[in-house]
């Protein structure tokens, strides 16, 4: 008989054998096969493994501290707006909400030559 934390397995066939009576004494009866098993204590394993046991491509290229570029913290999203003070077609757009929950957010646009436009929606 082996036992793998509290579940104990017949040593013939593998099969799962009923609870344990906690009695090294006892005799378990294997349902499928019919063999006779001395009934085993439960046992506790604690096992425990280090972060780079498993190797994962994922991990391997994260790090604990990471750059961040300022194209990177960009949130600026390119978008059709004519720019009032040059004429463009496209100027770059970010929102954020400045006001209660129930109001509409605010757009900042800004332009490639410098110009900047604010939107409450």
């Amino acid at each position: 008989m082996s036992a793998i934390g509290s579940l104990i397995f017949c040593t013939d066939c593998g099969n799962l054998l009923q609870e344990s009576t906690g009695s090294p004494d006892a005799i378990l009866v294997c349902e499928a096969c019919g063999a006779r098993n001395k009934d085993t204590l439960s046992q506790t394993i604690l096992s425990e493994s280090k972060p780079n046991a498993f190797p994962s491509a994922l991990r391997a290229k994260r790090s604990a501290l990471q750059t961040l570029t300022a194209e990177d913290r960009s949130t600026e999203v390119l978008t059709q707006k004519v720019c009032d003070k040059c004429g463009r077609k496209e100027m770059f757009f970010t929102t954020a909400q400045l006001r209660s929950a129930d109001e509409g957010s605010t757009v900042f646009y800004r332009c490639v030559c410098g110009y900047r436009e604010t939107v409450n929606n």
